[in-house]
């Protein structure tokens, strides 16, 4: 059902793509030291709705925030939008956008409308241009919702399509997708990269995920290619209807459900989602160095220490009906784990969110340590319904594969005692 609706959304995005009006704007880079922000922005605003704008090979230098309301319009992206890497501005939270709620994250760059594709055919896409911010927060503490920018933010999207993408070097989240519904990537590749030789061997790119989605239905991601250092896709709160195939993370720490419950008075739903094909593979520990996880869920815990976006906990909700199929790791620490404890403290109260109806089908590689499956749930809710078809993951030689359930119930197919 849900490959269906991706075929039909498709559909739709290129018989709109062959309806435009007839108007076309095509704009060069005005070279280099010159500030491209005015001259995109204008292409937009005049093309952006039933038409076609199309961005010439090279580097379009962009100083400021930047809106593209697109309704029944194609953009053709052939070279790239680089970010001036002026950390001090961009950190002023009134120079970025703060349109996803969670987290109180910031945007410098938001895709919004309806009917509407934008292509980078292999050739364009963002430099964000990370590396000055990755040596700056080398001194400097992190926190999310510091004003870190996420390098493109589809806000309230309907019916896009996002095809053929790189954002390089992206200084915080590569992508998030928040408040829209039926969404397509297909073709994305995200690389953080420390190229700072004083940092090899170190995870100095940490929350460079490849996407967070959020507050959003029928997104569908297909042929990712992600180099990070954390989590190469994270499902977050009221994610439904989620496909993603064709998913290759190259080090961090794996796909993530989560975290969720963060804010006791808000739900976080996670449903129907179906993912296949993921390849989690460990690459030269002189770029990036972790390969924590396969596929991991993880919720606060039941009691609220502090408050978004560093602290919280105790929301309620519960992921279920989600199939991951087709899964290859390549020296990933821990294949797969349930943990509800996140944010927590000695004595804190059991968590309200539930884990359910989690189906694993045809996973193989390996593992660096020997506990393979490790589903630590709520005492208050337990997780059921978990299934595991062909999961044959191995452990270093020498190791007895260890299988960890709390308060877990009907498990079946593991082949294994239960500890």
């Amino acid at each position: 059902m849900l490959t269906t609706a991706i075929i039909l959304i498709l559909s739709a995005i290129s018989f709109c793509a062959g309806q435009l009006s007839g108007r076309t704007c095509t704009i060069s880079p005005l070279g280099v030291g010159r500030d491209d922000t005015d001259q995109v922005l204008a292409a937009i605003a005049k093309c952006g709705h039933g038409g076609r704008t199309v961005l010439q090979h090279g580097v379009f230098n962009i100083t400021r925030k930047m809106t593209w309301d697109l309704v029944d319009a194609k953009v053709d992206l052939h070279g790239f939008l680089s970010f001036v890497p002026d950390i001090d501005f961009w950190l002023n939270a009134n120079n970025t956008y703060r349109v996803v709620f969670i987290q109180s994250q910031a945007s410098w760059f938001v895709i919004t409308g309806q009917d509407f594709e934008v292509d980078a055919h292999n050739t364009g896409g963002i430099q964000g241009n990370g590396q000055p911010w990755w040596d700056f927060f080398t001194t400097v503490p992190r926190e999310d919702g510091d004003g870190r920018p996420i390098a493109l933010t589809l806000f309230r999207a309907v019916r896009g399509v996002i095809r053929n993408f790189a954002i390089e070097a992206q200084p915080f989240w590569c992508n998030c997708v928040a408040e829209s519904q039926s969404v397509v990537y297909d073709g994305m590749r995200c690389n953080a990269s420390n190229e700072n030789p004083t940092f090899a061997g170190q995870n100095i790119v940490p929350n460079t995920d490849g996407i967070d989605t959020y507050r959003s239905d029928n997104v569908s991601l297909l042929n990712w290619d992600i180099t990070c250092g954390d989590d190469c896709l994270a499902i977050k709160g009221n994610s439904t209807n989620i496909v993603a195939e064709n998913i290759t993370c190259r080090g961090g720490n794996g796909i993530a459900f989560g975290s969720l419950g963060q804010y006791f008075n808000l739900t976080d739903i996670v449903q129907n989602v179906f993912m296949q094909n993921l390849t989690m593979t460990r690459i030269n520990a002189s770029v990036q160095p972790n390969m924590q996880n396969g596929v991991y869920f993880k919720s606060w815990d039941g009691s609220i220490n502090g408050v978004p976006p560093t602290g919280g906990g105790a929301g309620p909700g519960f992921a279920q009906n989600i199939t991951l199929k087709n899964v290859v790791l390549d020296r990933v620490n821990r294949p797969t784990t349930i943990s509800q404890t996140n944010g927590g403290h000695s004595g804190d109260l059991p968590s309200m969110y539930k884990f359910e109806d989690i189906h694993y089908d045809n996973w193989s590689g390996t593992a660096l340590t020997n506990e393979v499956i490790a589903l630590e749930c709520s005492a208050a809710v337990n997780c059921t319904d978990i299934t595991f078809e062909g999961f044959n993951v191995s452990v270093p030689a020498g190791e007895t594969p260890e299988i960890i359930c709390q308060n877990a119930e009907d498990v079946s197919g593991l082949g294994a005692a239960c500890s």
